[in-house]
């Protein structure tokens, strides 16, 4: 990928008349393609000057920028939402609690716009996808294609239909579908041994169905809600911010034993 980060960091100064401090220039990160010239409000970099090295600084009319390389990160916050996404949050526990590696094989369902496979694909040796939306599977075959994720599979099928479903021996399944206990003969057909259940549900009445349905050869280990608060903190204040994440899903994660 041909990209560079330009970041402006915030500028403030104090005003007498105020008696306090200012912001005088908001902080700014730009994604941009370092083959052809950047230009905005305060004026233009050349592509010579997008080439230099990460770190270096750029001149933009009296702003100054900071070059840097992308990373991963950087990339999937470009990514095209169709549905709503897995928070990253949420994303880190499911990596966390079933142990995703790089020999991990996954089976996810469903797709949506590819968000969490593609964040699994980053670690994981394989992600195959399943979705039934057809702008679903577009947008996420785009997005695996943005990213140039080598490892990730965007498949057409109904996950709750087990005889449809082809893999087995996976080491992860993630449910991130409207009714996962329709999908239970189909984990038991696609886990090996062993292998972890991770079910992405919003509603708690939803994971007590779920419950209900877990074969007697999978042991439920817990269910969780994942709750962050975000705080501003400079040299003058200490408080939270207000747009904070509160309640997004409850993850519940179980494993096969037989």
């Amino acid at each position: 990928m041909a990209k560079k980060l330009l970041i402006k960091k915030e500028k403030k100064a104090f005003v007498e008349d105020l008696n306090r401090e200012v912001t005088i220039s908001d902080f700014e990160k730009h994604y941009i393609n370092d083959n052809q010239d950047f230009s905005n409000k305060y004026g233009t970099i050349n592509k010579k000057e997008l080439a230099k090295k990460s770190g270096s600084k750029v001149k933009m009319g009296t702003h100054e920028f900071i070059i840097l390389d992308p990373v991963f990160l950087d990339h999937y916050k470009q990514i095209k939402r169709g549905a709503q996404i897995i928070t990253l949050k949420d994303i880190g526990a499911i990596i966390a609690r079933t142990g995703i590696n790089k020999n991990s094989i996954i089976l996810d369902a469903g797709s949506g716009s590819g968000a969490l496979a593609c964040f699994m694909g980053m670690i994981a040796k394989q992600v195959i996808s399943y979705d039934l939306d057809k702008r679903s599977l577009e947008i996420a075959r785009g997005n695996v294609e943005l990213l140039e994720a080598k490892n990730i599979l965007i498949k057409e099928g109904d996950i709750y239909d087990y005889n449809k479903i082809n893999e087995k021996n996976v080491d992860v399944f993630v449910l991130d579908v409207p009714e996962p206990w329709k999908a239970m003969k189909t984990a038991e057909k696609v886990l090996r041994t062993g292998g972890f259940l991770a079910v992405y549900i919003p509603n708690i009445s939803q994971v007590q169905e779920f419950v209900k349905a877990l074969p007697e050869e999978f042991l439920l280990e817990k269910t969780i809600e994942i709750i962050e608060r975000e705080w501003a903190v400079d040299e003058k204040r200490t408080r939270p911010v207000t747009k904070d994440f509160g309640h997004t899903g409850f993850l519940t994660f179980a494993r096969k034993l037989i």
